[in-house]
């Protein structure tokens, strides 16, 4: 075999890696053999467009966890191979503010979101950010409790609604710290409590630091095709809130959908010919005399024309074998169907 120089080398294992590739060419996506005139098929234009994908997202787990519902939907996740999954905050309980509690409870939500096949983005609820220790646990554990990314030319946003100053985020924290001993501790009028009188409660907080941010992340990215907003308080149904009604202007003239959870009951709200779209439970407690609280994930798959948004429940999601999975059998996942038992 005659000795070959280095330049001659070089452009010899070049053509033979292009020959390589072309031999190990994908073969076509649809094959056939009939020839006849017609086909025992309706259309071969497969539902499978370049930029198509599909999400999930699970809702609030905490603010009453009931034993078992998470596992059962993390299992499922991982049947149904979305490409990536999504929260809407309250991952974990953290009825108070010690660090090796704290830590215990996001080792413990580490573990069963790392059983599915996708990544998990987290967002944060009222359980997982209220107080400053919570907070500081979060940023030393992930990071940002807001940010942005983009998937397929899709843009995603993950809000952070305990967005407060220092002195409010205190006083918040007080007042639900007491609120919550006084609920364990079964004492009459506990609801009558300051934590169950402050507005923001009921739909959260945008500070101005963070509003800008998803203010210049909108103008640096003017032609994706869809943005996606994650949150867990519906701060949207604050209308007199300046610094989410400045991102909600911003997004005038695109199309987005917005998903929330902190209610544990769903509902939809068509606003500004948008979809809003609040999520129910993947097992947070329930009010038994809700036909709407009840166990489930919502896939959503993108396509050219918009997203394709389906909520299945979690007792109808079954494995090969035509059960639910993770001794999800056993489990109730509607509350009001079982006679108010969790």
């Amino acid at each position: 075999m005659p000795t070959r120089s280095k330049p001659q080398l070089c452009l010899f294992l070049s053509l033979a890696l292009v020959m390589a590739g072309c031999a190990a060419e994908d073969p076509p996506t649809f094959e056939h053999d009939l020839t006849s005139a017609v086909m025992p098929w309706t259309h071969d234009r497969f539902d499978d467009g370049p930029g198509q994908f599909t999400f999930a997202v699970f809702s609030d787990l905490n603010g009453g966890e009931r034993s078992g519902v998470f596992a059962v939907a993390a299992e499922q996740l991982a049947l149904l191979r979305p490409e990536l999954v999504l929260s809407v905050g309250d991952l974990i309980d953290a009825p108070i503010d010690d660090v090796a509690s704290l830590t215990r409870e996001w080792d413990a939500f580490d573990e069963r979101a790392n059983t599915m096949r996708a990544p998990v983005f987290r967002v944060g609820g009222n359980h997982d950010l209220t107080g400053e220790v919570l907070r500081d646990v979060w940023t030393e554990r992930y990071g940002p409790k807001y940010y942005h990314f983009i998937y397929k030319n899709v843009l995603f946003f993950v809000l952070d609604t305990e967005d407060h100053t220092p002195e409010r985020t205190s006083e918040i924290f007080d007042a639900r710290s007491a609120a919550v001993r006084a609920l364990d501790a079964g004492e009459p009028g506990a609801r009558d409590m300051e934590y169950f009188r402050i507005p923001e409660r009921v739909t959260g907080n945008i500070g101005p630091e963070q509003s800008e941010y998803f203010l210049s992340v909108l103008a640096g990215h003017p032609e994706v095709r869809w943005t996606m907003l994650f949150m867990h308080k519906p701060v949207w149904e604050d209308d007199g809130d300046p610094e989410f009604t400045a991102i909600e202007a911003a997004l005038s003239g695109r199309p987005y959908t917005v998903f929330n959870g902190h209610r544990h009951s769903m509902s939809h709200r068509e606003k500004n010919g948008r979809d809003y779209i609040m999520l129910s439970t993947t097992g947070g407690s329930q009010n038994g005399a809700d036909p709407m609280a009840f166990d489930h994930v919502t896939l959503v798959t993108v396509a050219d024309d918009g997203p394709s948004i389906a909520h299945l429940r979690l007792d109808g999601i079954l494995g090969k074998d035509g059960s639910i999975p993770a001794g999800g059998g056993e489990l109730c996942f509607q509350t009001s169907a079982c006679g108010g038992n969790q």
